[in-house]
Parts: structure tokens; sequence; C-alpha cells
């Protein structure tokens, strides 16, 4: 019988590898420059990831989240990661975290 796998502590799992992905153009990871809407994890294992990207033409539009979904399909247990990106809401410097702020020297 297959061990059961807490799909929460996986989502923390994942979070924590979506913290060592950096924008290329902002020194911040991904997940405190609030591009991450949603993480959802399925009882299958399968991660679905709703993001955005700073802007609509950003250089990394392909690669980045291709570098997410590998990075999130690297972790155990994880059967498959699909990225979303969406523009809805657009991306604004209000969902960045407050580390992030002090980060870049906006507080």
């Amino acid at each position: 019988m297959e061990q059961e796998i807490d799909t929460n502590a996986l989502g923390e799992a994942i979070v924590k590898k979506l913290k060592t992905i950096y924008d290329p153009e902002i020194p911040v990871d991904i997940y405190e420059l609030g591009l991450i809407y949603d993480v959802m994890v399925n009882t299958d294992y399968e991660v679905k990831i709703l993001m955005t990207l700073t802007s609509p033409n950003c250089p990394v539009a392909e690669s980045l989240p291709r570098e997410v979904e590998e990075k999130v399909k690297s972790i155990e247990h994880v059967k498959d990661a699909e990225v979303e990106i969406t523009f809805d809401p657009p991306w604004s410097k209000d969902l960045m975290s407050e580390e992030a702020k002090l980060e870049l020297g906006m507080l």
C-alpha cells in the first residue's frame, strides 16, 4: 500500500522550492515578488501553479514558467506540475511581500 503524503506538507515544500527561483531582472525570489497567485495539489500529487509575470512582454515569459515546472517536478512525491500564466489581475508592486520591498529599498 502506498504511503499517504500530506498535501499541505507537500504544498509547503513547493513554496520552499519556489523561493529558490529568481526573476533575473529583480534580486527577489518569485514567491516574495508576488508572482505566484495559487498553488494547488490534488490527491494524485499533481501540482497546478497559477502565476503571473511582471509584464506581458517579460523577457523570461518562456523560460520562467518552464523553470518553475521543472523545479516543482523535482520535489519528491510530485507526479506532475503545470504552470498557468495569467495577467488577471496584472502584477503590481502591491503584490510584493514586505521582505521583498525591504530588499529592494521600497520601505
